[in-house]
C-alpha cells in the first residue's frame, strides 16, 4: 500500500507542481503591459536624499519624454497624485510637469525591518519580492524602475516583461560588510553578541556569503544600473558582474538654490548643523559626543556654539531614537546648546542652512552623502566621517584649496569642530568658497542631464 502511494505521489506531485508553474507563467506572459515608467518606491515619505531622488528622477522622465506616464507604487495609503506632486515642492524644491499616477500597496510591512528582527536582510528581500508581485499584479508597465534599492525584485519584473532600471544608492551587502563579520567588529549592522562570538560570526559569514551571491545573481537581471558614487559604482560591479550596464550618476543636490545664500554668517553663536534622518547607521550620538567634548576643550574667548539636529523620523523606532538623543544631551548636559528640527519643510531647511556655519555627518560608508554636498553649497563647512562617498567623491581640494574636514573617531569630530571655531573670519570664507564650488560637480542639473543620457537608449 505504502509502495502504491509513494508511487502516486511522486508521479502526481512533480506533474501538478510543473502545471502550476506553467500557468503562473502564462499568467505573466499574457497580462498586458502598459506603456508606461513604473516606479518602485514603498516609502514616498521618508524625506530622505532617496525620496529627493524618487522625485528628480519622475521630473527626468517627463522632461525626455513627456507622453510617457509616470506612475509610483507607494505604500503610503494617503498618498494621492496631487498630495505627490505637492510633497514634491513642499520638501524637496522639485516642480513636476504633471502629478505621477498612484497604486496603492497593502503589504509593505513584509519589507519594514520590524518585521524581521533576526535575518533582516535576507526577510526585507523577499518581502519586497512578495511586494512586487501585489505591484505588478495591479500594475504592470514597460519599464520598471527601482530606485529604493530593492534588487530581489528585478528577475520578478523582467519575467513580468518590463525592462528593468534602477538607481542604487548602497548595495544592500558589501563587501565592507563580510569584512567586518570575518573580523568580528561590532557595529550597527553587526551585533556585539555576535561579534564576540566566533561560532555566530563564523555562521554569519556563511549567512553573508550566499546572500551576497543571490544579491549578485538578482542585481545581474537589470538592463541598466545606475549608482551614486564612487564607492556604490565599485561594490556593485564586482558584485553584479555587469559593468557594461552600470552607469555613475551623481545624486541631485539643490546647489543652485542654496549657492544664492550668503557666505557671511552671524558668528554668535556659531551653529553647526545636522542633516540626517533619525536612524540608527546615521550615528547622531557620536556627533553629540564630540559636540560635548569640543565645548570642553573651548577656550573662553571663542563663542559657544549650538548644534542643530535636523532630520525626518520615517516610524516609532526613528522617534524613540530622537527621544534617546535628548536624553543623552542632558546628559552630557549640554541640552541647553542643542536643538531638534523634526520634519521640517525644505523653506525651512534652506534657512537653518543659511544660519549654519559648519555642518556635520558621521555615518561610516555614506554611500554618497547629499546632505554633506548641502553643507559646502549653502556655505557651511562640511565635517564629515573619513569613508566612502565624502571621501571619495565629495571633500576633496577644488583648485587646490581645502574643502571641508574628514574625521572617525568623537576626539577627530571635536577637534575638527575646534579647527572651525577658531579659524578667522577670512579663513572661515576661503574654505566655504571652495566647498561652494566643489559643490557644483553635483547638481541638480547635472543629475537630470547624467539621468537622461543614461536611460535615454532604453526608453527609445
Amino acid at each position: 500500500m505504502m509502495i502504491i502511494i509513494t508511487m502516486i505521489l511522486t508521479t502526481i506531485l512533480p506533474i501538478i507542481l510543473i502545471s502550476q508553474t506553467v500557468k503562473l507563467i502564462l499568467h505573466i506572459t499574457l497580462t498586458s503591459k502598459n506603456k508606461a515608467v513604473g516606479i518602485f518606491h514603498p516609502f514616498t515619505n521618508d524625506g530622505g536624499g532617496g525620496e529627493r531622488v524618487l522625485w528628480c528622477a519622475v521630473k527626468a522622465v517627463q522632461d525626455l519624454t513627456p507622453d510617457l506616464p509616470c506612475v509610483v507604487y507607494t505604500g503610503d495609503h494617503d498618498a494621492t497624485p496631487e498630495s505627490l506632486l505637492r510633497r514634491a515642492v513642499d520638501r524637496f524644491g522639485v516642480e513636476l510637469i504633471s502629478p505621477p499616477k498612484v497604486v496603492h500597496l497593502h503589504k509593505r510591512k513584509w519589507i519594514e525591518e520590524k518585521t524581521y528582527p533576526r535575518f533582516t536582510m535576507i526577510g526585507q528581500s523577499l518581502g519586497s519580492v512578495y511586494l512586487a508581485w501585489e505591484a505588478l499584479n495591479k500594475f504592470v508597465p514597460l519599464y520598471y524602475l527601482d530606485t529604493s534599492g530593492y534588487a530581489f525584485t528585478y528577475p520578478l519584473a523582467r519575467l513580468f516583461g518590463c525592462k528593468v532600471i534602477c538607481y542604487t544608492h548602497y548595495p544592500t551587502i558589501s563587501l565592507d560588510m563580510l569584512s567586518r563579520v570575518h573580523s568580528r567588529s561590532s557595529m550597527y549592522n553587526n551585533d556585539a553578541f555576535v561579534a564576540n562570538s566566533v561560532l555566530l560570526s563564523r555562521l554569519k559569514l556563511v549567512y553573508y556569503t550566499f546572500f551576497s551571491w543571490m544579491y549578485g545573481f538578482v542585481g545581474s537581471c537589470a538592463n541598466l544600473a545606475m549608482v551614486n558614487s564612487s564607492w556604490t559604482q565599485s561594490h556593485i560591479e564586482k558584485l553584479w558582474g555587469i559593468p557594461d550596464r552600470i552607469k555613475r550618476v551623481y545624486p541631485p543636490c539643490d546647489t543652485t538654490g542654496l549657492q544664492a545664500l550668503p557666505l557671511e554668517r552671524e558668528s554668535t553663536p556659531p551653529k553647526i548643523i545636522s542633516v540626517a534622518q533619525f536612524r540608527p547607521e546615521k550615528a547622531h550620538s557620536l556627533q553629540l559626543q564630540a559636540f560635548a567634548l569640543s565645548i570642553k576643550k573651548l577656550n573662553s574667548d571663542v563663542p559657544r556654539p549650538k548644534l542643530q539636529f535636523v532630520g525626518s523620523c520615517r516610524n516609532d523606532a526613528d522617534e524613540a531614537r530622537l527621544q534617546s538623543l535628548k536624553d543623552l544631551a542632558i546628559e552630557l548636559k549640554v541640552e541647553d546648546d542643542v536643538e531638534f528640527y523634526k520634519n521640517v519643510t525644505y523653506r525651512d531647511l534652506v534657512k537653518l542652512l543659511g544660519g549654519a556655519t559648519a555642518g556635520i555627518h558621521s555615518m561610516i560608508d555614506e554611500h554618497f552623502g547629499i546632505s554633506v554636498v548641502e553643507y559646502m553649497a549653502a556655505g557651511a563647512i562640511p565635517i564629515a566621517h573619513n569613508s566612502a562617498g565624502p571621501k571619495m567623491d565629495i571633500v576633496l581640494p577644488e583648485e587646490g584649496k581645502q574643502t571641508g574636514f574628514l574625521a572617525q573617531t568623537v576626539e577627530e569630530f571635536a577637534d575638527a569642530i575646534l579647527k572651525i571655531l577658531q579659524m578667522s573670519e577670512s579663513e572661515k570664507h576661503e574654505m566655504a568658497e571652495a566647498g561652494r564650488r566643489r559643490a557644483n560637480r553635483f547638481s541638480e542639473q547635472r543629475f537630470y542631464e547624467d539621468f537622461k543620457a543614461a536611460i535615454s537608449p532604453i526608453l527609445n
